[in-house]
């Protein structure tokens, strides 16, 4: 009789994610990637409510709480969403980690590892090892926001009484992993410090989505200003990314008769405070702000800048911390003028790929802008170039995925 072949299994990866897709995190990518190379992908997350704190109009508690999308299935599990108070994020986090406990009581899914792709909240990461516990299976956790630092920075708290149980949420965390990738290199230190063995840490850089490219000027979906120096940011307009410097340097580049357009692409909680300030000192020329857009197509509104913006707010966290535009700006081969501390900063001056200033420090800022008008054609070219090589030689995509599927496959 003959014997049928057995069609090998698929390995199964949960991912846990509070933010996915319609929302843009990088996840959604990895996501899908691990989709193509042959791994069955479960993907637990909340209902869509980031930046803007409000539920995606077709999304709900009694909608879309399942779908299929680029072949993985997507459980939403429900959330408060996070609305624009400190109280409402508070709830948001906590709601999310507690409808993950009843989903894990709950489920039959018998995934063979799980993935947490953290931007904060840490608390998300609690799903992924009481689901380890659970099945007992390996749990890798990728950390692209340092808690408690983050929150210290973000919220300005400090009190012991909020600090010590994040503190001790975070040590039991990053004991239940098997392994800890990292987004920057400073992210390793901290942790180690916590107890773990840097043998369990890896340094793992995002990289950017295949249509993070540079696209010809006449294909760009938006057009310039003639006569200007068109620069453009895009991404969340949160108070972290401490876009308050693009008004002062506004008002001081007006003042010097200087033709700046700060091009605006994206929304979030500071965007309001952001257009007041914009309205009060009359800027309303040297600024054009955009709705967010699809990240497909972003590099289609990047394509008629003379340079792109990160900018960060002055905070420790922040100083160790690589903004995941920084890859995005990168790949599609730009000039960047760097507003932040740390490690972007390093990454942009070993790339030669723009000019850098501190953390809210004006003054620098605006003495490259002004530097930056000043280059010739050739050298803006020259940066840009050496932007994109940067980019394919050390957030090379194909390499860093490869990497996961050697660990995954050791279940290391």
């Amino acid at each position: 009789m003959e014997r049928k072949s057995q069609i090998p299994r698929k390995t199964h990866i949960l991912v846990i994610s509070q933010y996915f897709y319609p929302e843009t995190f990088r996840i959604n990518d990895m996501a899908s990637e691990w989709v193509k190379r042959g791994y069955k992908v479960t993907v637990l997350t909340g209902i869509p409510n980031y930046p803007m704190g409000k539920f995606f109009e077709g999304y709900g508690y009694r909608s879309r709480r399942k779908e299929r999308w680029n072949g993985m299935e997507i459980i939403r599990i429900p959330l408060i969403p996070r609305g624009n108070s400190s109280v409402g994020m508070v709830a948001n986090y906590l709601s999310f980690a507690v409808s993950g406990f009843i989903w894990k009581a709950m489920t039959d899914i018998r995934a063979d590892l799980v993935f947490t792709f953290e931007v904060s909240p840490m608390t998300q990461a609690l799903i992924g090892c009481w689901y380890k516990k659970k099945y007992h299976v390996p749990h890798y956790l990728y950390v692209t926001d340092l808690w408690p630092e983050n929150v210290e920075s973000v919220t300005g708290i400090h009190s012991k009484a909020v600090i010590y149980p994040i503190q001790k949420m975070v040590d039991y965390v990053y004991k239940n992993c098997d392994r800890i990738f990292t987004c920057s290199q400073s992210f390793i230190e901290p942790i180690s410090q916590r107890g773990i063995s840097k043998a369990r840490i890896e340094f793992w850089p995002q990289y950017a989505e295949d249509f993070y490219r540079p696209v010809k000027k006449e294909d760009s979906l938006e057009k310039p200003k003639d006569e200007v120096l068109n620069l453009v940011f895009a991404g969340s307009v949160g108070y972290a990314q401490g876009l308050g410097i693009l008004v002062e340097a506004a008002k001081i580049l007006k003042s010097e008769n200087r033709r700046v357009c700060f091009h605006i692409i994206g929304d979030g909680r500071y965007l309001p405070k952001l257009q007041e300030s914009i309205k009060a000192n009359n800027l309303e020329d040297s600024f054009n702000l955009i709705p967010r857009k699809p990240a497909e197509e972003i590099p289609k509104y990047l394509a008629w800048a003379d340079a792109l913006l990160i900018t960060l707010s002055k905070s420790d966290v922040f100083s160790i911390t690589i903004p995941a535009k920084t890859q995005s700006c990168m790949a599609c081969g730009k000039p960047i003028l760097v507003s932040a501390d740390g490690e972007v900063q390093e990454i942009i001056r070993e790339a030669d790929a723009g000019l850098c200033s501190d953390a809210e420090d004006v003054c620098g800022f605006v003495d490259n802008i002004k530097s930056f008008m000043e280059l010739s054609t050739d050298r803006r070219n020259e940066l840009a170039s050496n932007a994109l090589h940067y980019s394919e030689t050390h957030f090379n995509k194909e390499r860093l995925l490869g990497r996961l599927d050697e660990i995954f496959k050791i279940g290391a």
